[in-house]
């Protein structure tokens, strides 16, 4: 569980690396004779829009399953549990997807650039994006194996109990759990040889009074 709020820690760092660094200084003057910014991504407005917005999903994504995470146990219905991890594993799923093309869009992009002053000025920017959107890649994907595991051994285990029990007529019945009050001596269980008892033997007839 401390793994896990590091790794989304680090997530929220991350995130706040790339779009802040998009924002803050990936728009600039081509030259002095144009003063519109442009994305200093081959000047495609596309670019910087989609790091900025895959940045901003990432960072409250991580604040909610984060809140989500400090709450987990206090969740008494085992189908809402479920449902949690299983919407962990699906966004963080999506997350590394939308990393992946990020990184690729914008190391893409960064290629085609020409070098000019005023890219020049925001090249550490750029650098610094696209690196910290491969390291993303990596913590999310970890952060979907987890989640995965954690659903597989919830349902192996207590964390998804099931709400019915046995459907094998011959299996126990669990009895009260111990400490609450109303302890059983004894499980309730089928007779383990059903098949071999008579409720009314041969050669037994009920008396007539």
């Amino acid at each position: 569980k401390q793994q896990h709020f590091v790794f989304s820690f680090l997530l929220q760092i991350f995130s706040i690396v790339v779009f802040g660094s998009i924002v803050n200084e990936c728009y600039v003057n081509k030259d002095s004779q144009h003063p519109e910014l442009l994305c200093i991504f081959n000047e495609n407005e596309s670019a910087c829009s989609y790091g900025i917005a895959v940045g901003i999903i990432a960072f409250f994504g991580c604040i909610f399953f984060f809140v989500v995470d400090l709450h987990f146990q206090q969740i008494s219905s085992v189908k809402d549990r479920k449902r949690a991890v299983l919407l962990d594993l699906g966004f963080s799923g999506f997350l590394s997807f939308l990393w992946f093309v990020a990184f690729c869009f914008l190391a893409n992009q960064w290629q085609r650039t020409t070098m000019s002053k005023g890219v020049s000025q925001g090249a550490d920017a750029a650098r610094a994006a696209i690196t910290f959107s491969f390291f993303s890649i990596i913590v999310w994907v970890m952060l979907a194996v987890k989640a995965l595991q954690r659903y597989r051994l919830g349902t192996d285990m207590s964390l998804f109990a099931t709400d019915q029990f046995a459907t094998d007529p011959n299996a126990a019945y669990p009895g009260y759990p111990t400490g609450s009050g109303i302890e059983s001596t004894e499980t309730y269980q089928s007779p383990p040889f059903t098949e071999t008892l008579d409720t009314n033997p041969k050669g037994y007839q009920v008396p007539a009074y």
